[in-house]
């Protein structure tokens, strides 16, 4: 038995934040950020809305797209670093959303690798456990964890949606997926208080602790690293040259970063599908919005070999590889 994507759905807010907007806000300029990051603008979640809002939007087009039944899924897993609340799971608000019963549905987070793992644990729920399709979400309200008075991180975040069906199949295409992570990295990418740990308290907000930090050099060096890494663990162990990809799916954290994996695997950039400039980092959510955009797009089409790639706080890095059968 083997494990396909068949159907991809993404969704991003209406609301967007420009790089002119953000002049108004901290100081920093539209050429800083470009030259910086590769950003142009990034959507953000209104007020009232939640991560399941924007997840239950991208799996009902990933369901129509699968042309499917909803009443077919059989689980929900869904990658989240910004769930509407500690419990219940965001996947059980959004399976009560979708109008689904009595299927495990839950929530785990690998930060932006997020639907990568996702990914490999959906093929490990099929292959392994009996199921037949899952609807596997990475949603994610960054702007929630954005702490707007500092230009470093401020200009980054955004928020949006994407989903996959995943379902058994005759074909394989889920080939392999490389699953990494450093603890030891924790404190170059993280959220300090709202755990825990430190609880949400008035000294806390007072601190600005309930907000993303983050070390961006030291970061920026072991995100190529590890993203280089990543593919090339996947390309020797399924005895690959770099030639058979069609096309790489990476984690839109910056620009730099992208083209810094590209150099460091002697690939060209046009073989990596951007689009960092609209939307930002999502965390999570990149990955299957940049997939499901590239489908869309026409470029991916069935038979291409697709690699996604991403790393993020913990720290992990991961890469799936796919053979697309659509």
């Amino acid at each position: 038995m083997g494990v396909e994507i068949i159907g991809t759905g993404s969704f991003l807010p209406e609301i967007r934040l420009t790089n002119r907007d953000m002049e108004m806000m901290v100081n920093t300029s539209d050429e800083w950020i470009m030259s910086r990051t590769g950003i142009k603008e990034r959507r953000i979640c209104p007020k009232g809305y939640a991560s399941s809002d924007l997840g239950l939007e991208a799996s009902l087009r990933a369901i129509e797209d699968a042309k499917i039944k909803k009443e077919e899924i059989d689980f929900i897993i869904c990658a989240t670093i910004t769930p509407d609340m500690y419990f219940p799971s965001t996947a059980c608000i959004i399976q009560k959303k979708i109008g689904l019963e009595n299927i495990p549905s839950f929530d785990f987070q690998a930060a932006c690798s997020g639907f990568i793992y996702g990914l490999e644990i959906a093929k490990g729920l099929i292959s392994g456990c009996g199921y037949k399709k899952g609807l596997v979400i990475a949603s994610e309200c960054m702007s929630r964890l954005t702490d707007y008075t500092d230009r470093s991180t401020c200009v980054l975040l955004g928020d949006g949606a994407g989903a996959a069906i995943v379902s058994n199949s005759k074909e394989d295409g889920i080939i392999d997926s490389f699953l990494s992570s450093n603890g030891m990295y924790e404190e170059l990418l993280y959220t300090p208080a709202g755990g825990s740990l430190l609880p949400s308290s008035f000294e806390t907000i007072e601190k600005r602790m309930n907000f993303m930090k983050m070390e961006g050099s030291t970061l920026f060096k072991i995100a190529i690293y590890s993203m280089s890494e990543a593919v090339t663990k996947i390309l020797e162990r399924n005895g690959l040259k770099k030639e058979d990809i069609s096309i790489v799916i990476p984690h839109q954290a910056n620009f730099r970063i992208i083209a810094g994996v590209a150099k460091n695997l002697d690939m060209p950039i046009e073989k990596f599908f951007i689009n960092i400039e609209k939307y930002g980092n999502m965390s999570a959510a990149c990955v299957p919005i940049a997939l499901d955009e590239a489908v869309k797009e026409g470029k991916v089409k069935k038979g291409d070999l697709v690699i996604t790639v991403a790393f993020g706080a913990g720290l992990t890095w991961a890469a799936n590889l796919i053979k697309w059968t659509k």
